[in-house]
């Protein structure tokens, strides 16, 4: 795992994009996420941004905010559809969770969208809630993990 660097945010927002299309997204939904896929610099000095590198070339990555009254968000956390299903999303997750607990957080906390759910429920989350998406009939899922087991 390396830190992200302000330079890498356009590679980054690269990743997440083709990430969320490999779901079978319209490219229409796909830009209309676009906003919420983007990695800006601001993203980067502010939160804990880690890329998984293969041969120089980013495969995956993750933001992690900074923690909030003993809660942490994983913001994001995408792989590159050649790469999904190879374990790469696990070691940025437990990268992420490392990182969570070394903060002194006692939670972690994200939004998942649904083909992601199966993978943090593998990883010990649990849903607390549905979410609303911007499509009619669509729910996110609110998850959240106990760091101090």
């Amino acid at each position: 795992m390396v830190v992200a660097t302000i330079s890498d945010a356009k590679i980054l927002t690269e990743v997440a994009l083709k990430s969320k299309a490999f779901w079978g997204y319209s490219n229409e939904l796909i830009e209309g996420w676009r906003a919420d896929l983007t990695v800006t610099s601001r993203t980067i000095q502010t939160c804990q941004v880690y890329k998984y590198m293969i041969n120089d070339e980013v495969v995956g990555f993750y933001v992690l905010n900074t923690p909030n009254e003993e809660l942490v968000k994983l913001e994001m956390l995408f792989v590159l559809p050649l790469f999904i299903g190879k374990g790469i999303g696990k070691e940025l997750l437990e990268h992420a969770l490392n990182k969570a607990i070394i903060s002194n957080a006692n939670k972690i906390e994200l939004v998942a969208d649904p083909n992601a759910i199966p993978f943090y429920k593998s990883q010990g989350f649990l849903v607390k809630e549905q979410i609303g998406s911007a499509i009619l009939g669509r729910f996110l899922s609110l998850m959240q993990k106990d760091l101090k087991q």
